[in-house]
């Protein structure tokens, strides 16, 4: 069964792990110092994480260093396309509506 991108997204815990992910690569240790978090609730994110392949990691040293991979992210702006369009037109005519007045 795949997962649902949106349910994996839907943990704030797991929405901050990211955030800090895309300011660099980390290790457990330094989410661990970051998040203010205890080591094993940091790696039962992260685990989730890596299933539904937003982050991948490399062994270095004994260290597991998490990075995000962007493929999930592809595919969630991929669904959001329509709605962005969507919104984007719906502000087009707000803004031609108030440039009238």
């Amino acid at each position: 069964m795949p997962v649902d991108a949106f349910a994996v997204l839907a943990e704030p815990t797991r929405r901050r792990i990211l955030d800090a992910l895309r300011r660099s690569e980390c290790s457990v240790g330094e989410l661990v110092d970051v998040l203010g978090m205890s080591q094993p609730a940091v790696s039962k994110h992260l685990k989730v994480l890596r299933e539904a392949g937003f982050v991948s990691c490399r062994t270095a040293a004994q260290q597991r260093i998490y990075r995000i991979d962007v493929g999930p992210f592809r595919a969630v702006d991929g669904w959001l396309t329509p709605y962005r369009e969507m919104w984007t037109a719906h502000l087009d005519a707000l803004e031609r509506h108030l440039d009238k007045e």
